[in-house]
């Protein structure tokens, strides 16, 4: 693969571009052993026009990684804007979710391996997406409670706390840990036992 760029491309399209071919070569390398150089090889550019648009190889990989937890984040807001019940969605969100990861897990592993870093090392864009994640669940809490389905006085506090209590299916490093398991039945059963104590109220 040789992608050339032009020089008097649009900035928005170089970066881009960039984007597109370092994913390809941390799915295929992974990105540990992907350098910048071999990115602006791949792209017949100097490496120092390279950082021209990135200044390291952790601001190109920022992005790739936030490209990755966006998909993610997209299925969550897809489940919290869904139909049914805040109870459904809440149990959807850990089910789907599980699976979701699963599958990135299975057939992007080097993908798999650098968002299990990333949040092991706190990147921003790591941080970024557990808030986007508190989000998704905070949206779905205020559902339950102006529906009258949840008892819930500080809706943006239990939100963390039942994100916490879902990290065990949804972490790449656990989920990697019990890949060969079905965590299914469990994941549903933990939703079932938040959802039991959001009705009794705080």
């Amino acid at each position: 693969m040789r992608a050339a760029v032009r020089g008097r491309a649009d900035p928005d399209e170089v970066r881009a571009r960039i984007i597109e071919v370092a994913e390809v070569l941390f799915r295929s390398i992974g990105y540990q052993k992907t350098s910048m150089a071999d990115i602006a090889a791949e792209l017949k550019m100097s490496p120092a026009n390279l950082y021209r648009f990135f200044p390291s190889k952790l601001a190109l990989v920022e992005q790739i990684c936030a490209r990755v937890t966006g998909e993610i984040q997209a299925v969550a807001w897809r489940i919290a804007r869904s139909n049914g019940s805040a109870s459904e969605k809440l149990e959807r969100f850990v089910v789907e979710l599980h699976r979701h990861n699963k599958t990135v897990l299975l057939k992007d592993r080097r993908l798999h391996d650098m968002v299990s870093i990333a949040m092991v090392e706190n990147w921003q864009s790591i941080e970024r997406h557990i808030e986007q994640m508190r989000g998704v669940v905070e949206s779905i809490i205020r559902e339950g409670v102006e529906s009258g389905e949840f008892k819930v006085a500080d809706p943006a506090a239990m939100a963390h706390v039942v994100k916490s209590s879902f990290v065990a299916f949804l972490h790449p490093q656990l989920l990697e840990q019990c890949f060969h398991e079905d965590m299914e039945p469990l994941a549903r059963g933990v939703a079932r036992l938040v959802v039991k104590g959001l009705r009794a109220g705080d």
